[in-house]
């Protein structure tokens, strides 16, 4: 379901019950852009049906869903309007406005503008497992993660949320699964069910000796599951592989129970055996123990494989 994932950890203690959820949430009920407003931030029905639940609960997992909804002016329309307001006072006036007049003309000219802009609404997932402690978006920008994180504390006041660290980080790991020796029945170093994608393996582990760090790794996970994992221990591109899927169940037009209880069932298997092959988890406020070596000092960044655009929509 989800394409990107990014993992926070809940802090002990939150046990907020779906119909607290529910009313806290629709005090924020998204609202679409006003005419003269550049964004519009809030909280939708996760099936996508009007005048539905806020919060879905499959098979003990809850999922919200906050919508994003921005309108842009280019900079430089704006400056030119600007710019012709200003050159028709000058001409009235004599007087060719300062800088002060100038910012005013500026944002006049950007609310005069913003009723003519198409709006652009983008949709972050939400998935709060309360049985171990754990809220997994799709958000992968820093800027998404800001307003997600933003909105949930509003809505939650006693929602404290840490991203989940690892021992042992991922680009530490990633250098050392790259740097392992590989016979032709092995697909990769990385522990457990996990399996690297490896391509140009002589020449990775040459860019390694010369003290490059991998960024990304294409990895997949007993073959279920693939992805990339990022050195700030996101999962990208994100893909469910032949036959997981092939027992799913109908029910009904959409789909989402059925696609929320396999997708979360698959994650809640991979999330934790990935913090093992990391080292575990550090719990906030907790020692660092001591990590393996690093390569050597000032390396360059270098991702190890080539990745495209992060995909968007995670249903």
């Amino acid at each position: 379901m989800f394409k990107n994932v990014t993992i926070y950890r809940i802090a002990p203690g939150w046990t907020a019950t779906l119909e607290s959820m529910e009313t806290a949430l629709d005090a924020a009920r998204f609202v679409p852009c006003g005419a003269t407003q550049d964004k519009a931030v809030g909280w939708v029905e996760p099936r996508g049906e009007a005048h539905g639940p806020l919060v879905e609960s499959v098979a003990g997992q809850r999922i919200l869903k906050l919508m994003i909804e921005s309108k842009a002016v280019p900079g430089s329309v704006v400056r030119e309007k600007a710019d012709e307001e200003a050159e028709h006072i000058e001409a009235t006036t004599g007087r060719k406005p300062g800088k002060k007049q100038m910012k005013e003309l500026r944002e006049d000219a950007l609310l005069s503008l913003l009723p003519q802009a198409f709006p652009r609404r983008m949709g972050v997932w939400v998935w709060i497992d309360l049985a171990n402690g754990l809220l997994v978006t799709d958000a992968s920008s820093q800027g998404k993660l800001d307003e997600l994180v933003t909105a949930l504390v509003n809505a939650f006041n006693d929602l404290s949320l840490t991203l989940l660290q690892t021992a042992i980080t991922p680009q530490t790991a990633m250098t050392s699964w790259l740097s392992a020796p590989v016979s032709d029945e092995d697909e990769g170093g990385a522990p457990g069910g996990f399996s690297v994608e490896r391509l140009a393996t002589d020449e990775v582990r040459k860019h390694i000796v010369e003290g490059k760090l991998p960024t990304r790794l294409a990895m997949s996970w007993e073959g279920r599951i693939g992805f990339v994992l990022t050195e700030s221990m996101q999962l990208k591109k994100l893909a469910f592989l032949e036959g997981v899927f092939d027992d799913r169940a109908a029910d009904g037009e959409s789909g989402f129970d059925t696609d929320v209880a396999l997708s979360t069932g698959e994650l809640n298997k991979l999330i934790p055996e990935l913090i093992e092959a990391l080292g575990g988890e550090i719990v906030p406020c907790m020692a660092m123990p001591d990590a393996p070596a690093a390569a050597p000092a000032k390396p360059k960044q270098e991702a190890v494989t080539a990745v495209g655009e992060d995909d968007d929509p995670p249903f």
